[in-house]
């Protein structure tokens, strides 16, 4: 295909260059912006993307126009070295980082001369206290919609603001990995953290306690976003994390979220089921939220009722109705649920069962007719059942409510572009299946890296799931001495596929890697003979 990148690369080799993709997340700014000022970019169509103590690496689309690098070297006492790059990447790339670069530089001198310098622990906690810089400046302002537009863009789901001593740093989690992004000056640092809180309306003035706000806003195609804020004193500042909510999560079907057939049937013939608990298990950021607000909207339909109790709500979805968990007045899991009852409901959604009261208020909600949904801490499926009587459940109300239990996890998916067929590692096969015996898929993809994964080789991210449903079998060996392994033995022999086995079945598709899933996926145990 010949487009603007394949050009420039012909370009690069016929002039003996390197070609150079512009990734925004491995530039540092302030440096390059630093080398020469944007007036002068723009007149020779160039921008700094690299800057050692030897070199200056500058992108550019002219090759032959060259008479401006000896003025750079003489200034800056380093060499420059070209590089061929798109000339539309050059353009936009010099608007974003000038104008962010002068937005900070303008921001901090604003700031430089009113705050007293910092002498210890508790002086550093008063960060934007005294001589603060002002949040509603406009250069505060223009930081702030350059990071949530730039996190839009790069499909980042977290934004990480870490207050440090001088600088503060930018990070943004990227398919389930932190990418440093920036560094900010302390004191801007502190007015960005405030005008956010401000749009999220957070207590600006409270920094010794953490708080929890809201933004929804629009990115660049006019989808609304919304994103989820949570600050944390630390020595240096306040600690600022925003989670943001992809606009698409709800609609995407379970294909889409990474069911395989069989799996999908089964969670569906589940949650179809008119009353019981089904729970979904795994750790912190493993999609569990997302595949119950996928499952409830595919359920909630004009004639049924679908509530949900939730600490916080993620999403908003028109299709629920939806209570937000309140501790300071005494709204807690088990209290919503009781109120939930009330309210004439088909479907309820527990956002987790933690203690013995919610759980108890969730076998109430079941034995009395209604459908729960709830999310349950633990590594496996099957630990679900001993984690409830851990709890306090007892194992008769288990046998009685619990219809059956996922496990997931979520795995980077290689990069559609570039991923090429490759010799699969027998050695990491067998360490991925072990103890069972499974062939090695006959085509295996490896990451490689382009433009449209940032050379990570890896864009977006897919689910892994381990299901079972009770059977009378597997009932009748939940009682307060269950042994968990030979339980766990039994719901592989009616079909349960461990996390692993899901894992190789995606690495058998060319979808991901043996080592995406031996990180994130628990080792098989209680094989089947």
């Amino acid at each position: 295909m010949l487009d603007l990148p394949a050009l420039c690369r012909w370009l690069a080799a016929e002039v003996g260059l390197d070609y150079y993709d512009i990734d925004p997340l491995e530039i540092d700014v302030p440096a390059v912006t630093a080398v020469m000022s944007y007036a002068y970019a723009q007149r020779f169509g160039v921008l700094p993307v690299k800057v050692t103590a030897e070199e200056i690496v500058v992108a550019t689309a002219e090759p032959f126009r060259t008479e401006w690098t000896r003025e750079i070297e003489r200034i800056s006492a380093r060499r420059v070295r070209l590089v061929i790059s798109d000339p539309e990447s050059i353009r936009r790339y010099q608007v974003e980082f000038y104008n962010l670069a002068r937005s900070v530089r303008q921001a901090r001198d604003q700031h430089e001369g009113q705050a007293s310098p910092l002498q210890n622990l508790e002086q550093l906690m008063e960060l934007g206290r005294k001589g603060a810089l002002d949040a509603n400046s406009q250069h505060v302002v223009s930081i702030v919609d350059w990071l949530l537009q730039y996190a839009f863009d790069q499909r980042a789901s977290d934004i990480h603001l870490e207050p440090r001593r001088e600088l503060g740093h930018v990070r943004f989690r990227i398919d389930g990995v932190l990418h440093k992004v920036y560094e900010l000056p302390a004191a801007v640092m502190t007015a960005v953290t405030s005008r956010l809180k401000i749009l999220g309306r957070m207590d600006v003035a409270e920094k010794r306690r953490p708080q929890d706000g809201r933004i929804k806003t629009r990115d660049k195609r006019g989808q609304e976003v919304e994103l989820r804020l949570s600050t944390m004193p630390t020595a240096f500042g306040e600690k600022l994390v925003m989670r943001i909510f992809d606009p698409e999560v709800v609609a995407r079907d379970f294909e889409a979220l990474g069911f395989s057939r069989q799996d999908s049937e089964k969670w569906q013939q589940m949650i179809r089921r008119p009353h019981g608990i089904i729970l979904v298990t795994g750790p912190t950021g493993s999609g569990k939220t997302t595949t119950l607000y996928a499952s409830l909207k595919m359920l909630a339909t004009e004639a049924v009722n679908v509530c949900t109790v939730e600490d916080p709500i993620e999403n908003i979805e028109p299709a629920f109705n939806q209570m937000q968990v309140q501790h300071n007045i005494g709204l807690d899991f088990a209290t919503g649920v009781r109120t939930l009852l009330r309210q004439d409901p088909d479907i309820i959604m527990i956002g987790e069962i933690r203690d013995l009261e919610t759980a108890q208020m969730a076998v109430q909600a079941s034995l009395t007719g209604h459908l729960v949904l709830s999310t349950l801490h633990t590594n496996d499926a099957t630990s679900a059942v001993t984690r409830l009587m851990e709890i306090g459940v007892a194992p008769y109300l288990i046998r009685a409510t619990l219809l059956g239990v996922m496990a997931q996890r979520l795995v980077r998916t290689l990069c559609p572009q570039c991923k090429r067929p490759a010799p699969l590692d027998e050695d990491a096969w067998t360490s991925l299946v072990s103890p069972f015996k499974s062939a090695v898929p006959k085509t295996a993809c490896e990451a490689v890296g382009c433009l449209d994964c940032r050379q990570t080789g890896f864009r977006g991210r897919i689910g892994l799931y381990e299901i079972f449903t009770l059977s009378d079998t597997l009932k009748s060996m939940i009682r307060a001495d269950m042994d968990l392994a030979q339980f766990r033995r039994q719901a592989m022999k009616e079909g349960m596929l461990p996390l692993r086995l899901s894992g190789a079945q995606k690495v058998g598709a060319g979808l991901t890697t043996v080592a995406e899933v031996l990180k994130v996926a628990p080792p098989i145990e209680g094989a089947v003979d």
